[in-house]
């Protein structure tokens, strides 16, 4: 093989060892960004300059690393999320673009439901805290405390936190129990849990199944396990006018609407498609 020297081969390389392994042709361009610490408007505008000879032999090693299946992310260290940058590792699930939607979702009803009364919210399932912190940064009015049952995510999500300037109450547990155990009400419940269902699983893609915790992205014989269990406990939460929020999987938006409507029969229920046309999120109106 040809040595590379110039950002072009570089690019060129990663992009052909990419396409014959069916991954991504992208990740070069992302992972080169990375280790010249520039944007992509900056990149393709250095086509021609030298690269170094480390910089070219870490790059080339992350390629590989990517083709083995491990997520670009991880090999990077963060994702970026609602304008933000959140750190990440093999502990936490990606944040994805259908979550900003979510939280975008949440923002809006607050603001028609609640003006600029402080409001307290409850995400379930942290992760990397891009839910929680963000809500918290993006309205001054909420107080935001956030659930997870890992202890290894939980300590991923509050460096994200601190580095993000962003004042978030952690609690260790098991959905909403440590918020019924110690007797808090919330005016806000907002949750991305696992929700692919067990059969699924093998069919993803295996940078997905064989990386991303499988905690966080199974949700039982028919992916909807972790909603049924919260209909228990959304009642024990939630001040008597509220909003819950759920990012659901395709086709499922029904089947969680239907556990609302059942659970909160007066409520107003609503299923949203995200910007591909896909039901993704169910927000519910309760009291109002």
């Amino acid at each position: 093989m040809k040595s590379i020297t110039k950002v072009y081969e570089a690019l060129n390389w990663a992009s052909s060892c990419l396409r014959e392994e069916n991954r991504d042709e992208n990740v070069g361009e992302l992972l080169l960004c990375h280790h010249l610490k520039m944007n992509r408007s900056q990149l393709l505008a250095s086509l021609r300059d030298d690269l170094d000879a480390d910089v070219v032999e870490c790059f080339m090693e992350d390629v590989k690393k990517h083709i083995t299946g491990i997520p670009v992310q991880y090999i990077i260290g963060y994702e970026e999320f609602y304008g933000r940058t959140f750190k990440v590792n093999k502990e936490v699930l990606i944040p994805r673009p259908e979550t900003e939607e979510l939280v975008e979702g949440v923002l809006k009803r607050a603001k028609t439901l609640f003006g600029d009364a402080k409001v307290s919210v409850v995400d379930v399932g942290t992760g990397s805290g891009a839910i929680a912190i963000t809500l918290a940064l993006e309205n001054l009015n909420f107080d935001v405390s956030t659930v997870d049952i890992a202890a290894e995510s939980i300590k991923v999500a509050k460096k994200n936190a601190v580095r993000l300037g962003a004042k978030v109450e952690f609690y260790e547990g098991d959905l909403l129990g440590p918020l019924i155990e110690g007797g808090k009400k919330v005016d806000i419940v907002v949750s991305n849990p696992p929700y692919i269902p067990d059969y699924e699983i093998e069919t993803l893609s295996t940078i997905v199944k064989d990386h991303e915790p499988i905690r966080a992205l199974v949700g039982g014989s028919d992916g909807l396990d972790f909603y049924r269990r919260f209909m228990d406990e959304i009642p024990q939460v939630l001040i008597e006018k509220g909003l819950v929020a759920f990012e659901v999987g395709v086709g499922q938006g029904q089947p969680v609407a239907d556990l609302l409507t059942t659970t909160f029969p007066a409520a107003k229920v609503q299923v949203v498609n995200d910007i591909n046309g896909k039901d993704r999120m169910v927000f519910a109106e309760i009291g109002f």
